[in-house]
């Protein structure tokens, strides 16, 4: 059985890049990059572009088997007019290249931060909540999921939503300011494990937060485990 090639979009970003090492293994990776170019290693293709750009997008995607879109600004604090370029315009361009290129997978790289005001009210939070964005970051997630759902009723794309959690190396948790974290933190490796199960699970359309097993979490995680087959291998708790 061939294995199937993946582009990766914001692949020189922090999750891109861990992203990059931890599918090689699995996939043929396409990696996608905008302004800071890396060197393509063994095995990979790489595509320069913006995500804004729906001809650069319609080129990135042309013949892969799914998407794993990580570009966007990634700032809590980013402007209006910055969301709306990178986060908005974006994963419209991502998902209509999708379309137009019959390409069926799209695993959208949301977040949390799309229910943020649960969490300031200490409220335990499940997928299938309403939306309560913190941020004009949170707005245009929100908005990314939103279009998802469109594009998977209207026209058949299969489009799966992580809620990327507090994504650190395990010494961020150890050397903690607060204790955030141990609610909130997405391991590496449960990060990739996530991703490719995206990939590889007989759903059309899904929200899923993007945490580890942490003995702390509020976001729910339960139907990730039951519907991705998502088995984290981490807990927060272990470097508390």
């Amino acid at each position: 059985m061939s294995r199937k090639k993946v582009l990766v979009t914001g692949a020189a970003g922090r999750i891109g890049q861990v992203m990059r090492a931890g599918l090689k293994d699995r996939y043929d990776l396409r990696l996608m990059y905008h302004r800071t170019i890396l060197a393509a290693e063994a095995g990979e293709e790489v595509v320069t572009g913006s995500v804004a750009d729906l001809a650069s997008m319609e080129a990135a995607v042309d013949g892969v088997d799914a998407v794993v879109h990580m570009a966007g600004d990634p700032e809590v604090s980013a402007t209006w007019e910055s969301v709306l370029e990178k986060n908005i315009h974006g994963v419209y361009c991502t998902y209509e290249a999708c379309k137009n290129k019959g390409v069926k997978r799209v695993v959208f790289a949301s977040t949390n931060h799309v229910t943020g005001f649960y969490e300031q009210e200490g409220v335990y939070t499940t997928p299938e909540m309403p939306e309560r964005p913190d941020s004009f970051y949170g707005a245009s997630k929100a908005f990314g999921e939103d279009l998802g759902r469109y594009y998977v009723d209207q026209f058949g794309l299969e489009v799966v939503c992580l809620r990327i959690g507090s994504f650190q190396p395990e010494s961020a948790v150890a050397e903690r300011g607060s204790d955030r974290i141990l609610s909130t933190w997405l391991s590496h490796r449960d990060c990739v494990q996530l991703v490719w199960r995206s990939i590889e699970a007989d759903v059309r359309f899904g929200i899923y937060y993007g945490i580890s097993g942490n003995t702390r979490g509020y976001w729910d995680i339960q139907s990730a485990r039951q519907e991705l087959g998502y088995d984290p291998e981490d807990d927060a708790e272990r470097l508390a």
